[in-house]
């Protein structure tokens, strides 16, 4: 898993993605706000020990609180518990919170073996920086869709969260339909005997905006289409590329 903002990079959600079994790997910013934890107060690197500070893991915190951490993990596995309440409780003001401060304490250990495995692997790097670009030319582009503007104006948990899944549904929705015009149009093209490279097509997007009415008219068809929509490209050698 990917993410990029502020709280994708608190502590705590460190500990709890690694509990919930998938790797938090954020873009990293800020370098010289960031502190590597040791593992143990003897604990030193003939190479990069330079990159650590004198903080050390409370291995014995997390211990003790072994059973609550995989216990709340497996709450919101099990959708007995919101992850967004949950986020919500283990925020800066609960910094004397038993459960905010073992989640904090194995977050220290997570962040800091992902720190060192962004350090160390380029192609890592690489691949974090693509798929967050691409996350946020999304998030750009449904906020270009979302109608009155990015506030909303109610307080009720319930009601944000349903904006937001519309929102992300009408996104897709027309990021689909914009992803099928593109192939509509380069087939016809391929079948006019012009070649296409893949590369040239790899370029564009489907987050276009200047043929989209945002304010339009929306007629919503719930009858299914005379026919499949066409939704892959003709990639036969001989029709698009050139011999």
């Amino acid at each position: 898993m990917w993410a990029d903002p502020p709280q994708g990079q608190s502590l705590p959600v460190f500990g709890l993605a690694a509990l919930m079994g998938f790797d938090l790997l954020p873009r990293i910013r800020n370098w010289h706000d960031l502190i590597f934890y040791r593992p143990t107060p003897g604990t030193r690197y003939q190479h990069i020990d330079s990159l650590f500070g004198d903080e050390v893991i409370d291995w014995t915190l997390i211990e003790t609180h072994w059973t609550d951490l995989l216990r709340t993990a497996i709450s919101i596995r099990e959708n007995r518990l919101s992850s967004v309440t949950l986020l919500r409780r283990l925020g800066n003001h609960s910094r004397k919170n038993r459960l905010y401060r073992a989640f904090r304490e194995l977050g220290r250990a997570v962040r800091t073996i992902t720190l060192l495995r962004y350090l160390s692997d380029p192609d890592l790097r690489e691949q974090i920086t693509q798929v967050t670009n691409r996350n946020e030319s999304f998030h750009n582009f449904a906020d270009w869709l979302m109608f009155g503007g990015k506030l909303i104006g109610h307080n009720d948990p319930d009601y944000q969260e349903k904006i937001i899944k519309f929102n992300e549904l009408l996104a897709n929705c027309v990021i689909y339909s914009t992803a099928q015009d593109i192939t509509d149009a380069a087939n016809a093209i391929a079948a006019d005997g012009h070649p296409v490279d893949l590369d040239d097509l790899a370029t564009i997007s489907p987050y276009i905006t200047h043929v989209i009415r945002r304010f339009g008219n929306w007629i919503l068809n719930l009858t299914p289409p005379a026919a499949n929509p066409t939704t892959r490209l003709d990639l036969e050698s001989q029709v698009l590329f050139a011999p």
